[in-house]
């Protein structure tokens, strides 16, 4: 695929589904990267997700403070390792974790938005921030992936934030999560559709 259909894919109106595209600085590294169009689409949906969820968080949880840049930058960013590891793109592994990092690193991205790339499926290590938790989320639920363990974090960050019971804030997640969720096929379907 040339540079310019990769672009396209990243960032053009989609309407089933309707994503939001991809910030310009990614679409133009992805296509200099010639990124699989099936990773496109795959950082594509989770960036949507993610953009559903900071939202979200702003608007029920308001006392939160979070960068909400650096949430969307580290979904449309988290596997971009796979552009080196592409065996990764269809199969198990994390060798795309830190390649990811290193590579956003090499193209001059800041440490501190480069680290999603080896993060995300960190969550549960030690000292992981807010930001970090909701990239994910992000990476689970747009397929209508479940974790409750990452859930349950995210859910004492909110409700620590918000002096609120844990079981309000569950609710409440749980309900925007099932959202999402619902809305599963159709991003699965447009990732499919892709060329690995």
């Amino acid at each position: 695929m040339t540079a310019d259909r990769l672009r396209s894919l990243a960032l053009d109106d989609l309407d089933d589904p309707p994503l939001r595209p991809l910030p310009h600085p990614v679409a133009d590294l992805l296509a200099a990267l010639a990124a699989p169009p099936r990773l496109v689409a795959h950082l594509r949906a989770v960036h949507d997700v993610a953009a559903q969820l900071v939202e979200w968080t702003g608007q029920r949880h308001p006392a939160l403070q979070f960068d909400r840049a650096a949430v969307l930058f580290g979904a449309a960013t988290h596997d971009i390792g796979k552009t080196l590891h592409r065996g990764e793109l269809s199969g198990p592994g994390s060798d795309h974790e830190a390649a990811g990092r290193d590579l956003l690193l090499a193209h001059g991205v800041d440490a501190r938005l480069a680290r999603f790339a080896a993060s995300h499926a960190s969550w549960d290590a030690p000292d992981v921030g807010f930001e970090d938790l909701l990239v994910s989320l992000a990476d689970k639920v747009w397929k209508n992936k479940r974790v409750p363990g990452l859930e349950d974090l995210v859910v004492g960050q909110l409700a620590q934030a918000g002096g609120r019971e844990r079981w309000e804030v569950f609710l409440e997640l749980d309900d925007e999560l099932g959202r999402i969720g619902d809305e599963a096929g159709a991003r699965l379907g447009f990732q499919a559709a892709q060329a690995v």
